[in-house]
């Protein structure tokens, strides 16, 4: 059976309604395991560095792996996708899910180069309204990397893949709509690359 490691955002922990839904829907994939990162599990609001993070998903990880088997898909929404992909450096993983990766801090600094040093493959599902990750930089650093990646495109998504409802109205589509067909894409690509 498949383990499926939920990381959270820097923001909201896995209480969250986006993180709750995600949580519900990704069980279609084998048995998925929430954790909270240390700040958040304290209730405070700054994350930690990411020696200290990638230290408290580390052993989560190696915590999911003893209980439920391998192999282990590491999901995470933006903070906890991008340090799912530093770990995935580091571990043995079959494969990254990221739900909004953070490409560019608020600053503007680009996070690409763990993209490039990746090896297991990697699907993104990104809002066309997220600020954090130009589509354009997104594909010019898909076209670079070695590691095999997908991509799912969620049509006036913000960061959190929150469709706008101005186009929910517009398209006569609800957000369920736009999370199945996400949860679909991220289905057919963990089928294609993610054995067991």
């Amino acid at each position: 059976m498949t383990t499926v490691l939920l990381a959270h955002g820097a923001g909201a922990g896995q209480s969250h309604p986006v993180m709750q839904g995600w949580a519900g829907r990704l069980d279609v994939l084998g048995d998925v395991v929430p954790f909270e990162y240390d700040y958040m599990a304290a209730g405070k609001k700054a994350p930690q560095r990411l020696p200290a993070l990638l230290k408290t998903h580390r052993q989560h990880l190696n915590a999911a792996r003893a209980e439920h088997g391998e192999p282990v898909i590491l999901v995470g929404k933006s903070m906890g996708g991008r340090v799912g992909c530093h770990l995935a450096l580091e571990e043995p993983v079959a494969c990254v899910v990221c739900l909004g990766y953070p490409l560019q801090s608020p600053k503007g600094t680009l996070r690409d180069q763990v993209l490039y040093d990746l090896r297991v493959p990697i699907f993104f599902v990104q809002g066309t309204r997220d600020r954090l990750c130009p589509l354009d930089t997104l594909a010019d650093v898909r076209g670079r990397m070695t590691a095999p990646s997908g991509l799912h495109i969620v049509e006036d998504g913000d960061h959190s893949l929150i469709v706008a409802k101005r186009t929910l109205k517009a398209t006569g589509t609800t957000q369920d709509d736009h999370d199945r067909a996400a949860l679909a894409a991220i289905q057919a690509f963990v089928a294609e690359h993610v054995a067991g």
